[in-house]
Formats: C-alpha cells, sequence, structure tokens
C-alpha cells in the first residue's frame, strides 16, 4: 500500500510545524501559477479557464500517489506547444472540438503513463539521451517564444515551425497595434528585470532572504495587475488591444473525452511523445529538488502519480500537465515539506477560479505572451551545443539535428528525431567497442592496456579485453578482430578474453563466441575467459560453450596469466622493474585505460 499509495509514507507523522510550511509554500505557489495557467492555457490555444482548471485536480492527485515531497504539477511550456500543435491537426482553434481534443489528449497520455507505471517502464525514458533532450527543450523554447511575438506586435500570423512563423510576422509588421506593442515591451522588459534585479529590490527593503527569493518569481502577478490597471483605465481595449475577456466562474465539471475512435487513433503517436517528455521533465526536476534534501523518489510510481495526475486534468475539462521546474524550485525554496502543499497549492487554484476570474476581464494577453516568452527564454541554452561539440561530436551532432529538425518540421519531428538519432548513436557505439590487448603491470597482478602502460605479455599468450557487452550489433566484430590478431602473429597459442566489462552476452554473442571457439581450436589455438561475472556465467553454463571450450575459465586474468605463463607471471609480480612490453598493432576500438 505505501508503495502505490505514497501519502500513506508521510500523513501520520503530519504536524502543525509541516502544516505552516506547507501552507506558506501553497500561496507563494498559488500567487505564481495563475499567470502561468493562464499563459500556457493561451500557448495551448485554449480559453484562459482551461489553465486554470488544469491545475486543481493534478495537483490533488499527485499528492496522493506522488513520491516527491516538492514536485509541483501544471501546465507547462512545452507541452502546452505539443498540445497546441497535435490538437491543431484535428480541429480549429476556438470550436468545441479543438477542447475535446486537448482533453482527450490529457486522458489519453494519462493511461500510457499509468500503464507504463504498472509495467514498470520507466527505463523507456532513457533512451532520450541528454544532448537530444537539452537540444529539443532548447528549440521547443525559441520556438515558443516566436509563436507568441504575434501578441506581442497585435497582429495575426500562422505557422508552427519558424519557416513558416517568421515569413508571416514579416508580412505583418505593418498592422501592429502601436498600444500593444508598448503594454508588450514594457511587461517583457519589466519579467526579465524581475528575474534578476526583484530579489535584490526586496532585499534591500528590508526582506529576509528566505521570503525574497520565493517573492521574486511572482513578478508575473505584478505584470497582470499592473496592465490589467491600465487596459481598464484608459480602455484599451477600444484601441484594439486584446483582453482576455470574460472567464467563466465556478468550478470544473467532471467532463468525458470524445469517444470517436479514428480521433484517438489520430492523437496517439502526440499522446505518446507527450507522455514521455514529461516524464523526462518530471524525474528530472523531482530527483533533482530530492537530492537537495538527500530524499529519493520512485521513477515507476511517478509514471503512475503522473498518469493519474494527467487523467484527472482532462477529466476535469484541462490538458497534459507535467512537473514544472519553475514552480517545483518556488515550493521546493517556499519551504514545502509534502505534497499537501500541492493540494493546499489546488485549494487556492479553486478560489482563484470561483472569486476571481472577473478581475482578469482586462487582463491583455500581451501581457500573458510576455509571460510565456520570459519564461521559455530560460530554456534556451545555444551554449550546450559547443560544449557538447568540444567533448563529443556525435552527441553535438544529434543535438544539432535535433534542433534544426524541431525548428523547421516541428515539435513532433523533432523528438522523434531524438529518439530515433539517440538509438542509433548507442547502436554505433556499441557496435565498435573500445578493444585493448592487456598485459601484466610490474609489480602487481594487475592488468592493463599496453599503448598506455609499461606491461609485460607472453609471446604465445594473447589477452584481449572488451569494455562493452557483448550483443548482436557488435558480434561479428569481436570475431573479425580475433581472427586479425591472431592472424597477425603466428606465435600465438593461447587467446584469453577477458570479461571485466561484459555485463551481457546475448544469443548471437554466443554463437560468435562459439564460432571463435571452433575457428581457433582448427588453428591449433585455445580460447579462455577470465573474469567473468556471476550473472553472465550463470547464462553461459546454460550453454554448449563451457563444454566445448577448448581452454578454461579463469577466476582472475592474473590466474590466467600464470597458468599459461607462469615463470614470466611470477617474475613480473615480483619485480620492482620491468622490460617494455613488445609492440601490438594499435586496437581496431577507442584507446582506453
Amino acid at each position: 500500500m505505501n508503495r502505490y499509495f505514497p501519502i500513506l509514507t508521510w500523513a501520520p507523522g503530519y504536524d502543525r510545524r509541516t502544516l505552516a510550511a506547507d501552507l506558506i509554500a501553497a500561496v507563494i505557489v498559488t500567487v505564481m501559477l495563475i499567470p502561468q495557467s493562464l499563459a500556457y492555457a493561451l500557448l495551448a490555444g485554449l480559453p484562459a479557464e482551461v489553465g486554470l482548471y488544469a491545475s486543481i485536480a493534478p495537483l490533488l492527485i499527485y499528492a496522493v500517489f506522488g513520491t516527491s515531497r516538492t514536485l509541483a504539477v501544471g501546465p507547462v511550456a512545452v507541452a502546452s506547444l505539443m498540445t497546441a500543435v497535435a490538437v491543431g491537426e484535428v480541429a480549429a482553434r476556438g470550436t468545441p472540438e479543438y477542447l475535446g481534443a486537448a482533453i482527450l489528449l490529457a486522458v489519453m497520455s494519462g493511461l500510457m503513463l499509468l500503464a507504463m507505471g504498472v509495467l514498470r517502464l520507466g527505463f523507456l525514458a532513457n533512451f532520450l539521451s541528454h544532448p537530444v533532450i537539452a537540444g529539443f527543450i532548447t528549440a521547443a523554447g525559441l520556438l515558443i517564444a516566436a509563436s507568441q511575438v504575434k501578441h506581442i506586435l497585435g497582429v495575426r500570423a500562422e505557422g508552427e515551425t519558424l519557416v513558416d512563423l517568421i515569413p508571416s510576422l514579416a508580412g505583418h509588421l505593418p498592422d501592429t497595434n502601436p498600444v500593444t506593442l508598448v503594454i508588450g515591451a514594457v511587461a517583457t522588459a519589466f519579467l526579465f528585470w524581475a528575474r534578476k534585479g526583484l530579489k535584490a529590490a526586496l532585499l534591500r527593503a528590508g526582506l529576509r532572504e528566505g521570503w525574497a527569493a520565493p517573492l521574486a518569481r511572482t513578478g508575473p502577478v505584478l505584470a497582470i495587475v499592473g496592465t490589467s490597471l491600465a487596459a481598464w483605465g484608459f480602455d484599451l481595449g477600444a484601441q484594439g488591444v486584446a483582453l482576455v475577456g470574460d472567464i467563466p466562474r465556478g468550478l470544473p465539471v467532471p467532463t468525458l473525452p470524445p469517444l470517436d475512435p479514428a480521433l484517438w487513433q489520430a492523437l496517439a503517436v502526440p499522446a505518446l511523445l507527450i507522455s514521455i517528455v514529461g516524464y523526462v521533465e518530471t524525474v528530472s526536476v523531482a530527483q533533482t529538488l530530492a537530492a537537495r534534501r538527500r530524499q529519493r523518489i520512485d521513477p515507476d510510481q511517478e509514471l503512475v502519480a503522473l498518469g493519474a495526475s494527467n487523467l484527472g486534468a482532462g477529466l476535469s475539462g484541462g490538458f497534459p500537465v507535467t512537473g514544472g521546474f519553475a514552480r517545483s524550485v518556488v515550493n521546493f525554496d517556499a519551504g514545502a515539506q509534502t505534497p499537501a502543499a500541492g493540494a493546499f497549492t489546488a485549494v487556492g487554484m479553486a478560489l482563484a477560479v470561483m472569486f476571481l476570474t472577473p478581475a482578469l476581464y482586462f487582463l491583455p494577453t500581451a501581457t500573458l505572451a510576455a509571460t510565456i516568452i520570459v519564461a521559455v527564454l530560460g530554456l534556451v541554452d545555444l551554449r550546450a551545443l559547443p560544449r557538447t561539440w568540444a567533448y563529443s561530436r556525435p552527441d553535438a551532432a544529434a543535438m544539432a539535428a535535433t534542433i534544426a529538425l524541431t525548428l523547421a518540421v516541428g515539435v513532433e519531428a523533432g523528438i522523434v528525431a531524438g529518439v530515433a538519432l539517440s538509438l542509433a548513436l548507442h547502436l554505433w557505439r556499441t557496435s565498435r567497442p573500445h578493444v585493448a590487448v592487456v598485459g601484466q603491470v610490474q609489480g602487481t597482478e594487475h592488468f592493463r592496456n599496453v599503448e598506455r602502460h609499461e606491461v609485460v605479455t607472453a609471446p604465445h599468450v594473447l589477452t584481449i579485453r572488451v569494455d562493452e557487452s557483448l550483443y548482436f550489433p557488435n558480434a561479428r566484430f569481436l570475431e573479425d578482430l580475433i581472427a586479425a590478431r591472431t592472424a597477425a602473429d603466428p606465435a600465438v597459442t593461447d587467446v584469453i578474453l577477458m570479461a571485466t566489462a561484459v555485463n551481457e552476452i546475448d544469443a548471437s554473442a554466443l554463437e560468435s563466441l562459439e564460432a571463435i571457439n571452433a575457428r581457433l581450436r582448427d588453428a591449433g589455438m585455445r580460447l579462455h575467459l577470465s573474469e567473468v561475472k556471476g550473472p553472465v556465467m550463470d547464462r553461459l553454463k546454460r550453454s554448449h560453450l563451457l563444454d566445448d571450450l577448448t581452454g578454461r575459465v579463469f577466476l582472475t586474468q592474473y590466474d590466467a596469466f600464470a597458468a599459461l605463463a607462469p615463470d614470466l607471471a611470477r617474475a613480473t609480480r615480483d619485480r620492482d622493474r620491468c622490460e617494455t612490453a613488445r609492440p601490438w598493432p594499435r586496437p581496431a576500438g577507442r584507446v582506453g585505460r
């Protein structure tokens, strides 16, 4: 019960002190979440109240199922953009069908995440490498910011990619509304200043560090209040400034998604992509914050919690949600101790929906656009590309390709390409693993690469260390490598495969080892294994390889060398100085230790 309902682990010890800390954090996060929810609903192409709805039920549900003490779930920029792109393919904005498709997307995402959680498939998110995720988030941030420029200018521009957006914006520049531009520019400038200067201003005013840091995140609220008063006082709506307008009051009512099979089929892939991206972001944020307090999360249970939260979002009239980095950090900094802080935030959002929506009538959409632009540009990290290039060019190429495809083709193409590139890079790297010929280090029983260390080797013994698990992409590579090495040195009579780094041998690699053993036997040589790990040995015992092995299986590499070259092995171990190893041809793989 504790595993599937983590609330049972912290609720019994809940006390007044924890309650006070959670309530304070909830108030601060609620103030921050109101403008965020409105802005991300705008980004998703949905009515403003839908963003508020998506910030109530998910928070309550996560408090029951989530394992992170400080994660705050709700609408986020990337998921909102992916929602707009996916739903825009099946319905027109502003129609009931568009809202129904967004609700269905949340429900489908929730069901997929729940299924993955029950089956404990959290490892699937690992197929997205960090460079690919970083590239996708950077590109999505640029795309989101560009998509909001039309609201700053007060023009109508269409397009889901930069290739379409930029010409459309350029063509509508003559239609710019000057008043809207002023409001958008001022709001944007203020929000950028608030990210850096508001905290310092609060500290100079005498506020304590513990209060100044979270309150500095409430800059969007000040922007909303200021621009709304300006729009009301100067009747800016009559001057062409787009306003949020009427927002229905009252709590969301239970809503069923459309049951059209064709619509479910059309949204299946986008729902899966949103689920994976949302889960990766959620787990990254949750693990980062948990580590700061020496706590831990359960990644598989987070799948269940996020799935249930999305299901709750959809059934309450919302759209896909995930763990938000900014609001989670604010929740953490404000002193939240348990997920109850999220539940209290949900109560605050419910009160806002019931009583504060009339005050948002005069809110300019340019202010919400400014909120989105400032938020997402914080996700953009173009400097990561040269850093990654300096360390790993294949990873940098994958990152660059993900960025380019996301910007030029779209978010779905970018993330699909990112998954494909991550898998392709993994297969490419493991298909040609690093391989080293090793020898004995003087005065020890250790064995190291002959190209990096002064070691001793026996003329008739060839020891090869493969620094990778053996499976179908690299099985043939090992066959060719051993054949080339033994053919290059007729003096070799014994080949030792040092399996220190081999964690797995699949059926294809097993057949290759059997073929290597047979070829060496036919050539008058023997194959030996050393330092085979227990789980690998357990599986080998269920095969015929050990019965047909021409050599032996040794516990350590020193045991193998001592059995095949006893005098040399003992002399090297006891010697203070040794001769330089005789040269071998450079290994075909990458050089390692």
